[in-house]
């Protein structure tokens, strides 16, 4: 099965700052995290709380970006934080982030890293291209860990499959359950994405160390770009 991701034209005019960097992966290993990879994850805990110091999360700049993009398309990022923003409130209010799997810590490692979101989507229950639009609200959602379906507001950004399977709410606020990264994950399509102005040297980095990490833990071959109005998807 062809693997592409791909953002709407609507998508591009409306967030001209936007830069996605995505790797399709293929013949991926993934399970409990070995110990050196555990390591790593806590050293980088460790010295994004020591980066971050006093400042407030809305002060820095990607965070900043994504509550832009997210009042932008009428949420409050308050109410509904990005991925990225979650993430490292947690590591700041509560000191550390439990380890879930190698495919998700290398994606939460990467993501306090830069402060970015990242996500990793297991493409086996899902048909086609992956698009990043807004949503009509006749998508279905499964929220992670439910089974109850659920509809995306009209005009919300989604990802969503050919067959209107949404992987991702609210952009990156919340994955589904289809698409999580588990012991069976083979082939995945990961994201890193900046809305904040000069958010493309940002995404390069982050996607250079989750190839690194990638190839070191989980194995598989890649395919990767980074993607903006210039060049708005990526298949392999």
């Amino acid at each position: 099965m062809a693997l592409t991701f791909q953002y709407h034209p609507d998508i591009l005019e409306r967030f001209p700052d936007l830069t996605g960097g995505v790797i399709l992966g293929r013949g991926l290993r993934n399970a409990p995290s070995p110990d050196a990879l555990r390591s790593t994850c806590t050293a980088e805990q460790t010295a994004t709380i020591a980066r971050i110091g006093t400042r407030q999360l809305s002060e820095l700049p990607t965070l900043a970006g994504w509550r832009a993009a997210f009042r932008a398309f009428g949420v409050d990022p308050t109410q509904y934080r990005s991925a990225a923003e979650s993430l490292l409130r947690r590591l700041t209010k509560k000191g550390d982030i439990p380890s879930i799997n190698t495919l998700v810590d290398i994606g939460n490692l990467v993501s306090i890293r830069y402060g970015l979101p990242v996500a990793v989507f297991d493409v086996a229950h899902l048909q086609g291209a992956i698009t990043v639009h807004f949503a009509s609200g006749s998508e279905r959602f499964t929220p992670l860990g439910e089974s109850t379906v659920e509809h995306p507001e009209v005009g919300e950004v989604v990802f969503s499959d050919e067959n209107k399977l949404v992987v991702a709410r609210r952009w990156c606020w919340r994955q589904s359950d289809e698409s999580a990264a588990c012991d069976t994950t083979t082939d995945a399509v990961i994201t890193v994405e900046a809305q904040h102005k000069g958010g493309r040297k940002t995404v390069e980095s982050a996607v250079n160390d989750l190839l690194d990490l990638l190839k070191q833990y989980a194995g598989g071959e890649f395919a990767f770009g980074i993607l903006d109005h210039t060049q708005p998807k990526i298949s392999s």
